[in-house]
C-alpha cells in the first residue's frame, strides 16, 4: 500500500500473501538478453475467496499477479524465494500474497503466506498488501506484509512469517503491530541482517490523524526486531521522529546493511504537507545510520530531493499510472561500502516527467552527490530497483515507455530494461532490455494502471536477479503475471 494524503482520502495500494497449497513448475521463456526469464506465477490459490469486498464497486482482479520481491539464498543463489500479491483489488490491497519457490533457480514450487483470511491458516484480516522477502545467513526466510481490514472496520496489521525449508511452509506467524483508525500503519518492508545470525527488522511507517482533519497528521517511522530468527518479535517503537514539522509523514523505509561494518542504513522519503493537507510543501529523501543492530539511530541526513511529478500516459494525461514515486531503491556496495540510490525523478526532463536518477554516496552517507541520469533522455521510465553484485558492478533494472508512438492514447508499450556500471562508473554504462514489450494499460486498475509499487533485483553472486510483473492481453481473467531470471553483470 502507499500513502501520501491523511486517512480520510487514503487510495489503497498493493496486497500480497504466501501459505503452503500445492506447487507448480514454472515454465521459461526468452527475453532479448536471451536470459531465459521463468515464471513462477501459475494458477490462483484465492479464485474461490470471497472475503474482502468492501462496495459494491470493490473489484477484485482474478489470477493477477502484481508488486512482486525476492530473496536469494546467500549460501546458495539457486534457492530463491519470490513474493507477489495474488488477486489485487481496484480499491486497495489483494486477496492475498502468495509466494514461488526453487531449489535450482528454474523450476518454481507456489506456497501461500497467511496474512490474508483467504489464505489457508491465514490472519484475521480481509485483504493482504505490500509483500517482502529476506533471507539470512543460516538459510532462514523471512517474509512480511500488511494485513487490511475495510468491511468491518478500518484496521492495518505489520504480520512476520519465517520458512527454514526454502519457502514451501510458513512458520511463526506474527502480527508485530496492529492499530485501527485514525492510525493507518504503510508500505513495511523486511531486511534480514547478513552478518547477525537470526536477526531481522522490519520498517514501515505509522500515519497519525488524530483528531481526523487538517493540520494534524503525523508519520513516524516505526521499527520492529527479532534476535531469534523469527520466533518473537519487539514491541514496535518509532525510530524516525516526524513531529518537529507539522503535518509530516514519512514513506518507504528500507534497511540496508553493510557487511563489513555491521552498520544499518534505512532510506525513507519525507513529506510534508501544507496546512489543509492538500499541497506536497516539501518533499525529500532522507537516511538514518545505526552502528549497534537497530538499537539506536542517528539523525537523518537529506539523501536527494524528492521531484517525481504524477505518473500519466504521455500522451493522455488523463490516464493515470501507479509506479514507483516517492519510493527509494537503495544498496551498499559489498567491497567498499558505497551507498547508492535509485529513484523516481523529474530533474532531467524539466519537471515534465520522471526518470530514473541515481544518488551515491562515499563516505558512509554523510554527504551524497548531485543526482545522475540512468535512463535514456526524453524517455519517461519507472519503478528502478539497485543492486551490486560481488564485483563491485551496480545494476539498476526499471520499466520505460521508449516504444510508445506519438498519439498513441490506446495502448502503452512497455518493457524493462537492465542498466549495470562496473564499480559505478557511469562512463561504463551499458543497458539492454531483459523483458518482452507489453501493454502497461492491461494491468489492473488500482489508483491508476498497476504493476505494483515495486519490483525485485538482488545480487545472486555471479550477477543479478530479477523478478518482475508483465501483463497480458486480451485476457481479462489473468492480466499479469510475474517472471524472475538471473542477469549477467558482465
Amino acid at each position: 500500500m502507499r500513502v501520501r494524503l491523511p486517512l480520510t482520502a487514503v487510495t489503497t495500494a498493493a496486497l500480497l500473501l504466501v501459505t503452503v497449497t500445492g506447487a507448480t513448475p514454472a515454465a521459461a521463456e526468452r527475453n532479448p538478453d536471451g536470459t531465459p526469464l521463468v515464471k513462477v506465477s501459475h494458477g490462483d490459490p484465492y479464485a474461490n475467496c470471497t472475503i474482502g469486498a468492501r462496495s459494491p464497486d470493490s473489484v477484485a482482479y482474478p489470477a493477477t499477479e502484481v508488486e512482486p520481491y525476492l530473496s536469494v539464498d546467500p549460501r546458495d543463489p539457486k534457492r530463491v524465494v519470490t513474493v507477489f500479491q495474488q488477486d489485487r483489488w481496484n480499491d486497495g490491497g489483494a486477496r492475498g500474497l502468495a509466494a514461488s519457490w526453487t531449489t535450482d533457480g528454474r523450476t518454481f514450487h507456489r506456497s501461500t503466506l497467511p496474512f490474508s483470511l483467504c489464505a489457508p491458516g491465514g490472519a484475521d484480516f480481509e485483504r493482504a498488501t505490500d509483500p517482502w522477502v529476506s533471507t539470512g545467513p543460516d538459510g532462514t526466510v523471512y517474509a512480511s506484509g500488511e494485513g487490511v481490514d475495510f468491511v468491518k472496520s478500518t484496521r492495518t496489521g505489520l504480520l512476520a512469517a519465517t520458512s527454514r525449508d526454502g519457502g514451501r511452509t510458513w512458520h511463526n506467524v506474527t502480527t508485530t503491530h496492529v492499530d485501527e483508525q485514525p492510525f493507518f500503519n504503510d508500505k513495511p518492508s523486511l531486511t534480514a541482517d547478513p552478518i547477525r545470525r537470526g536477526t531481522a527488522y522490519q520498517v514501515w511507517d505509522r500515519l497519525d490523524n488524530d483528531p481526523p482533519g487538517p493540520g494534524s497528521l503525523d508519520g513516524p517511522g516505526y521499527i520492529s526486531v527479532t534476535r531469534d530468527g523469527g520466533r518473537t518479535w519487539s514491541g514496535a517503537r518509532p525510530f524516525v521522529d516526524t513531529s518537529t514539522v507539522p503535518n509530516t509523514q514519512t514513506i518507504g523505509h528500507l534497511i540496508v546493511v553493510d557487511r563489513h561494518t555491521g552498520t544499518l542504513y534505512d532510506f525513507f522519503d519525507r513529506i510534508t504537507l501544507s496546512e489543509d493537507l492538500s499541497t506536497v510543501v516539501d518533499a525529500h529523501y532522507a537516511m538514518v545510520t545505526s552502528t549497534d543492530a537497530g538499537e539506536t539511530w542517528s539523525a537523518p541526513v537529506t539523501v536527494a530531493k524528492d521531484t517525481a511529478v504524477p505518473e500519466v500516459h504521455p500522451n493522455d494525461p488523463a490516464k493515470p499510472l501507479r509506479a514507483a514515486s516517492t519510493l527509494p531503491s537503495p544498496a551498499v556496495d559489498p567491497k567498499t561500502g558505497m551507498l547508492y540510490m535509485a529513484y523516481e525523478g523529474a530533474d532531467f526532463s524539466g519537471g515534465r516527467f520522471n526518470s530514473v536518477q541515481l544518488v551515491r554516496s562515499t563516505d558512509g552517507g554523510r554527504t551524497w552527490g548531485a543526482p545522475e541520469l540512468i535512463s535514456p533522455e526524453g524517455v519517461p521510465a519507472f519503478s528502478p530497483s539497485v543492486a551490486v553484485d560481488e564485483r563491485g558492478t551496480l545494476a539498476l533494472m526499471y520499466y520505460d515507455l521508449r516504444f510508445l508512438k506519438p498519439g498513441d492514447t490506446t495502448t502503452l508499450p512497455t518493457a524493462y530494461q537492465l542498466a549495470t556500471l562496473p564499480h559505478g562508473d557511469p562512463k561504463r554504462r551499458t543497458e539492454r532490455r531483459i523483458s518482452r514489450i507489453f501493454d502497461w494499460l492491461q494491468a489492473p486498475f488500482a489508483g491508476g494502471y498497476f504493476l505494483g509499487d515495486y519490483q525485485g533485483l538482488v545480487a545472486d553472486g555471479k550477477g543479478v536477479r530479477a523478478v518482475l510483473t508483465e501483463t497480458n492481453s486480451g485476457a481479462p481473467q489473468n492480466r499479469t503475471d510475474v517472471y524472475t531470471g538471473t542477469l549477467s553483470t558482465r
